[in-house]
């Protein structure tokens, strides 16, 4: 497998240019991430999906996104919209949890979508959160981590791959990454108490990735953010015992862009531990990977590292991506917009709104 592996790139719109089309195919590249820009509706989505694992090589490519519920969901119109999973676990039913990440994962893997980035095991402890906020599922660290675990179960029992985020956790901050450095303050002593434990659940029920989280936590690391420290991925592996990928929060946000440079960030995350590099737009992603392609073929890279990371990214798509097949798009309503499905949402909707009343 080829460097370009361990690259999960953005894209520009509803259908891949010419030169998308050429940096995935040519480069090998590991995967893609959708957002709201590239969603028209459920069968352009397929289009898109089916387009972009066209150019794949040996293995198809990751297709991951955002679909969290709540506001956290770039996708729409056509799929069942859930409350948000702070809503959800008012409820006190891992059930119902894990009834509603079962029915995402169908959704997502009906368009071809094969990896979801959640569940959230940040515990919202700072109640001026807004960032994570509504995304958490609360914040008690046991009741957190029971929903988490059956999130987990219900995206992978249903052939979508679960990403466990952000790690060693985003709830009790104040500011976005996207506008400077988020700050933990807690010992690491606390943070084993509380903000690891959802991780280590996570871990336990066999969660496939991790995201590293761009957190200061002066306790792991006083200098680098987690997202580019070694301490931080040497803790994350100490600490919940988790032996699969782990992968980047965006590497453009202005958290570390602001510190680092952009061929910079990219060889700092490999190095730290990273097996996955995530790029919001393709330009970001072109530039960081022919840094690490330059690099790498110099000699400024540790073989071995990025051996275990390919072994690991070859292991997951072997497992769930080996019985692959084009999307066939009259298909998809079969699974879209399904009564079940939409009574359950509503229903959700009923018994929140009561158990607030």
């Amino acid at each position: 497998m080829s460097i370009g592996q361990i690259f999960c790139t953005g894209i520009q719109g509803f259908s891949l240019t010419d030169e998308e089309s050429e940096f995935l195919e040519k480069e090998d590249i590991g995967g893609v991430v959708l957002f709201s820009h590239n969603f028209d509706c459920p069968a352009q989505l397929a289009e898109l999906v089916n387009s972009i694992q066209k150019c794949r090589d040996e293995y198809p490519l990751l297709i991951c996104t955002d679909h969290e519920g709540g506001r956290a969901q770039q996708f729409t119109d056509g799929f069942t919209h859930f409350p948000a999973m702070g809503e959800i676990a008012t409820l006190e039913s891992p059930k119902v949890t894990f009834e509603v990440h079962q029915v995402m994962a169908e959704e997502l893997k009906a368009c071809g979508v094969n990896t979801n980035l959640a569940p959230c095991c940040d515990i919202l402890s700072n109640n001026h959160n807004k960032i994570i906020g509504d995304r958490s599922f609360g914040s008690d660290c046991e009741s957190v981590s029971k929903h988490i675990s059956a999130a987990i179960r219900g995206l992978q029992t249903a052939g979508i791959i679960a990403c466990a985020k952000h790690f060693p956790g985003h709830g009790d901050t104040s500011k976005d990454a996207s506008r400077g450095v988020p700050v933990v303050k807690n010992s690491c002593e606390k943070l084993e108490e509380r903000e690891v434990v959802p991780f280590s659940r996570a871990s336990r029920a066999r969660v496939e990735l991790m995201m590293m989280g761009h957190l200061q936590v002066d306790s792991i690391d006083e200098e680098i953010s987690c997202s580019l420290s070694e301490k931080a991925h040497s803790f994350l592996r100490d600490k919940t015992k988790f032996r699969g990928l782990v992968i980047s929060d965006n590497l453009e946000v202005k958290a570390i862009t602001d510190k680092y440079s952009t061929s910079e960030i990219p060889l700092m995350a490999i190095k730290a531990g990273c097996d996955l590099l995530l790029y919001k737009s393709f330009e970001g992603a072109k530039k960081a990977y022919e840094a690490v392609k330059a690099s790498h073929s110099e000699g400024k890279l540790k073989n071995s590292g990025i051996a275990d990371s390919l072994k690991k990214i070859e292991d997951l798509k072997k497992r769930y991506l080996s019985n692959y097949e084009p999307i066939y798009i009259p298909s998809i309503q079969k699974i879209l917009g399904r009564s079940t499905s939409i009574e359950l949402s509503r229903g959700l909707a009923q018994k929140i709104l009561s158990e607030v009343e």
